[in-house]
């Protein structure tokens, strides 16, 4: 049987990425719109209604209107955007994040993509929390670099258009300084945080690709936690997962440097535990493609979920 796909916003970032991974598929049937089209309401409704599964990849805005037009109830949808993130009805895309988020997910008609950035922290958090390592109250700190594509055409055209207005050849910049970040109720919220999370984000000059780490100092946890049992909660909440891995100890001591850049192109997530037993300390670390597992290939992942099919299919570019 095959299935039909309407991806909105195919012409972004994400969208661009999502359709190069789908387009070999056989058992998928695109409906897709012409540049007139997509500017006439009552085609875009029309394809909306008329697919089988719905991937948004629009501005948050643009994603919320586009959902309050699916009036088919038969069609199941995948958001993209940051739009409906901790929406009630929204079923959270991480397939990895428990051991019954998968089946959740086979069953759900509204899916919201994990954000990027997300996607690392809340996979190092929640095992720590669940294993009563990280109490729920705990002041949790995350740094983090993502490639600019993650801040879509906009940024894109910061780092390579010389002929932008807003063009910089700045290596390397922070930014969210007023600590309003909109991944940041996502992670409080899937992480099982009481607080909201202390976020510091920065971009590099390099197109995709992201580090998301959250320093812990072990001494100050309660139940003198030690490196070894902080491994053992995160290897354990993964150990079998096709995508998501974690170095061993020794693996992450031998280390000298980490590149961003390492699994770009696919659907690969990397857990790292960096730490002391000295000194009671630890840079928890996640790797990954911003435009991957923490966008595209996700959405791919759990669309196959959804109907029923090895979720590896197509993930990885």
């Amino acid at each position: 049987m095959v299935t039909k796909v309407f991806i909105d916003g195919e012409a972004g970032t994400t969208g661009l990425q999502i359709r190069a991974r789908l387009d070999k598929r056989r058992d998928l049937e695109f409906i897709r719109l012409t540049e007139a089209n997509r500017k006439d309401a009552a085609a875009r409704k029309d394809a909306l209604n008329s697919a089988d599964i719905v991937i948004l990849c629009l501005p948050d805005d643009a994603a919320k209107e586009a959902a309050t037009l699916i009036e088919n109830t038969t069609v199941r949808v995948i958001d993209a955007s940051s739009a409906h993130r901790t929406s009630p009805g929204w079923t959270y895309g991480l397939p990895e994040m428990n051991e019954k988020q998968r089946q959740v997910i086979s069953g759900a008609n509204r899916i919201t993509n994990p954000g990027c950035y997300p996607t690392g922290a809340i996979s190092l958090i929640k095992p720590l929390v669940a294993g009563g390592i990280l109490p729920k109250d705990w002041p949790v700190t995350i740094n983090a670099i993502s490639g600019y594509s993650g801040g879509g055409k906009a940024m894109i055209a910061e780092f390579e258009d010389e002929a932008s207005p807003t063009y910089t050849d700045a290596p390397y910049r922070i930014y969210a300084m007023g600590l309003e970040h909109k991944h940041v109720e996502e992670i409080r919220v899937y992480g099982e945080l009481a607080h909201r999370p202390l976020f510091a984000p920065a971009v590099g000059r390099y197109a995709q690709g992201m580090i998301v780490e959250v320093p812990l100092q072990l001494w100050a946890l309660p139940g003198a936690v030690t490196v070894g049992r902080v491994y053992e909660a995160i290897a354990d909440a993964y150990d079998g997962e096709r995508f998501v891995s974690v170095a061993t100890l020794d693996e992450a001591a031998a280390m000298k440097t980490l590149d961003p850049e390492g699994l770009n192109g696919t659907n690969e997530l990397k857990l790292f535990v960096f730490g002391s037993e000295l000194r009671k300390q630890v840079r928890l670390v996640a790797l990954l493609d911003n435009l991957g597992k923490g966008a595209s290939a996700q959405a791919v992942q759990c669309m196959n979920i959804m109907l029923g099919l090895d979720e590896g299919l197509g993930v990885d570019l």
